[in-house]
């Protein structure tokens, strides 16, 4: 296996797959033609050499990630809303209108992202913190133990993580992104695994990755547990508020693990790896081929796979010149009737 260094993420009815500062959100629209958009969005971290050391790196890099899935994932949605909108409604207000239309421009779409980020690592932090925290404490009424208490703090934090992704798994949508979800793994595996990037290759490959979302944030809940065990403070809220400033440093030491564990065949990395591997049986789901056909289609937009094997396989598949143009494009074999195949459909503003 060889890291390709590519990653991405599901959306609504497609996957978003990123390439260094390039990436491209594949979306099957509702009359099943694939759509394609290619942007650029380069890392905060870029140029920055403080903020490029490791374990600093990681806590950015996850705010890039957390920014740029909201934007994709708001875009993919956008074609369903779209559909949903044909449908007669009463006249939007005149309030309505203006603020659709500064949702409309980049500044608009710049603060209700950062709105929309800032409202979910809330209700994260509330979730996944203030409440195992304050269950645990209602343990100290049995026992003095505080390595007792940061451990219980642990697997309450692990055990409502694992209910939240049982619970939502079971709606209809959440269950196609989870399909989704594994296509967008089967296609960087099969890559990784030196196979020619087609359907066929692409459905035998596994679902589940290392570098996964879905491992880090585990990590990130078993590092909490360890670092949790140190802290020693009688106050409660001294004790939160070290909880909240170690968040970062949690953060850096779960993505060098990850980082690590994408690139690295070592049999006690690989071990340390597996808890967050089984998890991902329960966000990844097996896709159908037509899932696999527009993830295969996001990858090729940011990705030049035959080179990749070529260099890293001993492949020798003929390469052609491939120019990377921002904009949306239509996928060959799924265009309407009178357009041309991969024709521009537009050539809009970046969404970053």
């Amino acid at each position: 296996m060889k890291g390709s260094g590519i990653g991405g993420q599901a959306v609504m009815e497609g996957i978003m797959m990123k390439n260094g500062d390039r990436y491209a959100v594949g979306v099957r629209k509702p009359d099943k033609e694939i759509i394609v958009k290619t942007s650029e969005y380069p890392s905060y971290i870029k140029g920055k050499k403080i903020l490029s050391l490791p374990f600093v790196r990681g806590v950015f890099n996850f705010v890039d990630s957390l920014v740029l899935g909201m934007k994709t994932l708001t875009y993919s949605a956008g074609f369903f809303d779209d559909e949903e909108e044909e449908q007669p409604t009463k006249e939007p207000s005149k309030l309505e209108k203006k603020l659709d239309a500064f949702l409309d421009t980049k500044k608009g779409m710049d603060i209700l992202m950062g709105i929309t980020v800032t409202i979910s690592m809330v209700l994260a932090i509330a979730m996944f913190m203030i409440v195992p925290y304050l269950a645990a404490q209602l343990i100290g009424k049995v026992t003095d133990s505080q390595n007792v208490i940061a451990v219980c703090e642990g697997i309450l934090k692990i055990a409502i993580f694992m209910l939240y992704i049982l619970l939502i798994s079971r709606m209809k949508d959440i269950q196609r992104v989870f399909m989704y979800h594994g296509a967008e793994h089967k296609c960087i595996n099969c890559i990784e695994h030196g196979l020619e990037l087609n359907v066929e290759n692409v459905m035998k490959s596994s679902r589940e990755h290392k570098r996964c979302g879905t491992s880090f944030l585990l990590i990130v809940m078993i590092v909490s547990v360890i670092l949790h065990l140190f802290i020693r403070v009688d106050s409660k809220v001294v004790g939160f508020v070290i909880r909240l400033l170690l968040l970062p440093v949690i953060a850096g030491i779960s993505y060098e693990f990850i980082r690590l564990a994408g690139c690295s065949e070592n049999k006690l990395v690989a071990a340390l790896s597996k808890p967050g591997m089984m998890l991902q049986r329960m966000t990844t789901r097996e896709p159908e081929p037509d899932m696999v056909e527009v993830a295969i289609a996001a990858v090729e937009a940011v990705f030049d796979w035959k080179k990749f094997l070529n260099e890293n396989f001993g492949t020798s598949y003929e390469l052609t010149e491939k120019e990377y143009v921002c904009g949306e494009t239509i996928v060959p074999g799924t265009e309407k009737k009178g357009q041309k195949t991969g024709e521009t459909v537009k050539a809009e503003e970046a969404l970053s």
